[in-house]
């Protein structure tokens, strides 16, 4: 039988528990990251039209593109992993090609929330004067804070639950708060002129990952997919359950998002938004500069301290499921299916995962270039790759619609704008 949560609807009255709501908090928990707190930054460098245009592009497509992307998931007879989800369309060679790109896409994700829960907690810890030295440029620290870390997120979605949905539900309290608390200090002398058409033009394809990562989530969305498919015997009820978590957590966050960042954008000025990018600073350090008071500080760093941590937890579980799938479909190719140790090579895995990271912070690599040269990555993942198998499968016949082209379309953008450095 065809999966298809518009059926699974109409034939069952599905309940919404508290598994769904922990899902939902996941997904915004995944969202609300690095993009959301340096996105006011690049609208106030490239200017309030610019961030508008950019939002009307990307945020239909990212609800189009997630749909579409967890619907292509779970229409198969069983899902272990991405690559063997990939595997069951296209066979084995694709399946495992695409399980790298997933793996890419997932790989910017948590490289970027390592290198910031490194360096800003020990920032944070030189600041408040715990430390004398910063401790991220020694070689103990990261390593303990990374394994501590990937210990807590590699014991399962429902502890994380319970650990990081007060965390979100604050940092969500904390974002509706702080757009708020700048509103006295909007002004529409921040608003700035419509630019020449082709700066207009190259400056919104420069933001739109920005745009993107503010509320996006489908990194998280095959690791939802699979755990909803292990509590539910009907593959229509854990489509429909999988579906209805994305859409709740979509609305709360595009409505959120938007109030926070165009706060932001009629509250700080371009020389203040261009001071910001110079120091590497997101939205909430340069808040706490303008604003005074201790009040918003400690908010500030709260949020951002709880911003990377939950968002860490949430793509851990999605990069760790994709190292599987590539684990197993390699495995498999040498010694057989049966041969998978899947306990053993969970732990194995776990533990690779944290010397590599363990690794890459010891680079210090720009988190703002990191998110603009992903843009590519994630249009051929979110994109691209699901267009391609609607297109092409038979069995995903149902999925296809008019839209799909948009999200393709907007794939394509993605994949041009990291090159558009080159002419800013």
């Amino acid at each position: 039988m065809t999966i298809n949560s518009e059926e699974a609807v109409n034939n069952f009255k599905i309940p919404f528990t508290r598994y769904d709501l922990g899902w939902v908090v996941l997904c915004i928990g995944m969202a609300i990251g690095a993009g959301i707190i340096y996105m006011p930054i690049q609208a106030g460098v490239k200017g309030i039209w610019v961030f508008v245009f950019a939002i009307i592009l990307s945020y239909p497509a990212i609800y189009w593109l997630q749909d579409l992307y967890l619907k292509t998931l779970t229409q198969t007879k069983s899902c272990d992993s991405y690559a063997e989800i990939i595997t069951q369309y296209l066979g084995k060679n694709w399946g495992g090609l695409l399980g790298i790109t997933y793996f890419l896409m997932l790989l910017m994700g948590i490289l970027n929330y390592s290198m910031s829960l490194v360096n800003d907690s020990a920032t944070y810890l030189h600041s408040y004067r715990l430390t004398e030295t910063f401790l991220s440029k020694t070689s103990w620290y990261p390593l303990i804070l990374l394994a501590i870390i990937v210990a807590i997120a590699n014991q399962g979605e429902r502890l994380l639950f319970r650990i990081s949905g007060p965390m979100i539900l604050f940092k969500l309290g904390v974002i509706v708060f702080l757009g708020l608390v700048m509103m006295p200090y909007w002004s529409l002398s921040n608003i700035s002129a419509f630019p020449p058409l082709l700066t207009f033009l190259r400056d919104v394809l420069l933001t739109l990952p920005f745009t993107l990562f503010s509320i996006l989530f489908v990194q998280i969305l095959n690791p939802m997919n699979i755990a909803f498919r292990k509590v539910e015997r009907d593959p229509l009820v854990a489509s429909y359950r999988a579906v209805r978590a994305t859409r709740i957590a979509y609305i709360v966050l595009a409505v959120s998002v938007l109030f926070f960042a165009f706060s932001f954008s009629f509250a700080i000025t371009k020389e203040e938004a261009i001071s910001a990018l110079d120091q590497n600073i997101s939205a909430l350090a340069l808040a706490s500069q303008i604003m005074p008071g201790d009040l918003v500080n400690i908010l500030s760093v709260t949020l951002n301290i709880f911003a990377i941590l939950t968002a860490f937890f949430s793509i851990y579980l999605g990069f760790k499921e994709a190292v599987v799938g590539l684990a197993v479909n390699l495995i498999s190719r040498i010694a057989g299916a049966d041969k998978v140790n899947r306990a053993k090579l969970s732990f194995t895995v776990a533990i690779g995962i944290v010397i590599f990271l363990w690794v890459w912070v010891s680079f210090d690599f720009s988190v703002m270039l990191l998110m603009q040269i992903s843009g590519p990555i994630f249009g051929l993942v979110a994109c691209l790759i699901p267009f391609y198998l609607v297109a092409k499968v038979p069995a995903l016949e149902n999925l296809r619609a008019k839209r799909n082209y948009y999200i393709a379309f907007y794939g394509i953008l993605l994949c041009i704008s990291p090159f558009l450095k080159f002419v800013e």
